[in-house]
């Protein structure tokens, strides 16, 4: 009996040693030991998804336990919803695939675009590595060079699909500022809707400025390009001459509608992973994730490459995604009659 009784005993103190918090880090230590991460990327290279992407598969590993092998994998299709709705519902949830994906993805859900096959409050949020700022540009050789230039003349841009903003803010602009862009959708990402306005197959498309402004400096410096929008509530620093989408707008109702797609920046350039991820691994990625930007030799390297780097915390990131679901129902009616969906 005694013997019984110092076995449960003993059985109890281990029990209560491996829930220690000392115990759990120690067990956390080999966490993703010998496995691989792979960053799911919803457009194709050479955009900022793509920059960001990458950039998160160069440095995460050192800041996990076990520093795990990071690789990064582009999946575009349906303006990035076809990499959201895989990591929703087919990657594996054991913290090994992470995905960044258009910054509209509560956007797409709250106006009902019938690619989207996933519920974006469920989504675990790892952490945003900067907010962002969306721009259209027009080539240098257009007979449009600004919004209201385009309210007189139709004028073609590359779109990359329902859920990228180079298709839906062209769009949104017809119907409420009565502007005569023509879209031509179908382009896989940025990348491509750039490369048909460089050759004369379009005249414009829409990009992200930190993207431009990395990839395409010879654009700004010879002035082959005009911006002629931003998709910010407000003109930001950097572009202190180029109308805000926030900004325009004739009535209350069209401000409102209009800022609602402005708020996407937000979100910017954010990491997520798929519902039903263990939370003690969502709280060892999120970790892993602040003391990536925290990091000197990543904010020298995002320096080197002229990226931004602001960093928000998952709470916050969950808290933008529950504003935009709860817009309300004549905002939301508004803007799904516009898309005909």
């Amino acid at each position: 009996m005694k013997n019984h009784v110092k076995m449960i005993g003993t059985a109890m103190f281990w029990a209560a040693l491996a829930a220690s918090p000392g115990a759990q880090a120690q067990s956390n230590d080999g966490m993703f030991a010998r496995k691989t991460i792979t960053i799911y990327i919803g457009n194709t290279a050479g955009g900022s998804y793509d920059l960001y992407g990458r950039m998160l598969a160069r440095y995460l590993g050192k800041h996990l336990p076990g520093t795990p092998t990071v690789v990064a994998t582009n999946m575009p299709g349906a303006g990035t919803l076809r990499a959201a709705n895989y990591i929703y519902d087919v990657a594996p949830k054991d913290g090994t695939a992470i995905g960044i994906v258009t910054e509209t993805l509560a956007l797409e859900q709250v106006t009902s675009n019938p690619a989207v096959q996933y519920d974006a409050a469920k989504f675990n949020w790892v952490g945003r590595m900067a907010s962002s700022n969306n721009v259209h540009i027009q080539w240098h050789t257009a007979k449009v060079q600004s919004i209201e230039e385009a309210k007189t003349t139709e004028t073609a841009v590359a779109a990359a699909g329902a859920g990228n903003i180079s298709e839906t803010i062209p769009t949104l602009m017809n119907r409420v500022l009565g502007t005569k862009f023509k879209v031509v959708s179908g382009y896989p990402a940025s990348a491509e809707g750039m490369l048909a306005m460089e050759r004369g197959e379009v005249d414009g498309t829409a990009t992200s400025w930190a993207a431009l402004r990395t990839g395409k400096k010879e654009w700004l410096r010879d002035k082959k390009i005009k911006i002629i929008l931003q998709d910010v509530p407000e003109r930001s620093a950097d572009l202190p001459d180029v109308p805000a989408l926030g900004e325009l707008g004739a009535t209350v109702a069209d401000k409102q509608l209009l800022g609602l797609y402005a708020s996407g920046g937000a979100i910017g350039r954010a990491f997520i992973a798929p519902p039903g991820v263990p939370a003690e691994i969502i709280k060892v990625l999120q970790d892993g994730f602040t003391a990536m930007t925290k990091d000197p030799e990543v904010i020298a390297e995002m320096q080197r490459v002229n990226l931004d780097l602001d960093p928000l915390p998952p709470a916050s990131l969950k808290a933008v995604v529950e504003k935009t679901l709860a817009t309300p129902d004549d905002v939301r009616a508004r803007a799904k009659s516009i898309f005909g969906r």
